[in-house]
């Protein structure tokens, strides 16, 4: 049986790294790793059953990447990171897609994007 996939994104800042996906995201950081002082940070982040990896070694992986995260209430979800005013993203009211989800598409530091959805309950 297959378990869930950790997804490794690319990440360049750490400081802004952490400020998007913890203080902004709401994320917890599970683990840090980097093989001496003044190496490359290698992280991995979880909120509730959602765990992300990121990387700021070069060749883990291209920065621009996409992923989908399903979320309970992607509407009120959206309202809450709102209310933060966070500097560097603002995701706006969610959008009703042709395929039935509602979603909201925020980027990372990085180039990253990350796509919040709920299914449409019509």
């Amino acid at each position: 049986m297959f378990g869930p996939a950790t997804p490794i994104l690319r990440s360049f800042d750490e400081r802004m790294t952490k400020g998007f996906y913890v203080d902004f995201l709401g994320f917890e950081v599970e683990f840090e790793h980097r093989f001496e002082p003044g190496m490359p940070l290698y992280m991995g982040l979880r909120r509730d059953e959602c765990r992300v990896h990121l990387s700021e070694h070069f060749g883990d992986a291209a920065p621009g990447a996409r992923l989908r995260i399903r979320v309970e209430d992607v509407r009120s979800f959206a309202r809450s990171l709102n209310e933060k005013q966070y500097g560097h993203a603002r995701p706006g009211e969610p959008d009703l897609m042709d395929w039935g989800s509602w979603e909201i598409t925020i980027n990372d530091p990085a180039g990253n994007r990350l796509t919040f959805y709920t299914e449409d309950k019509v």
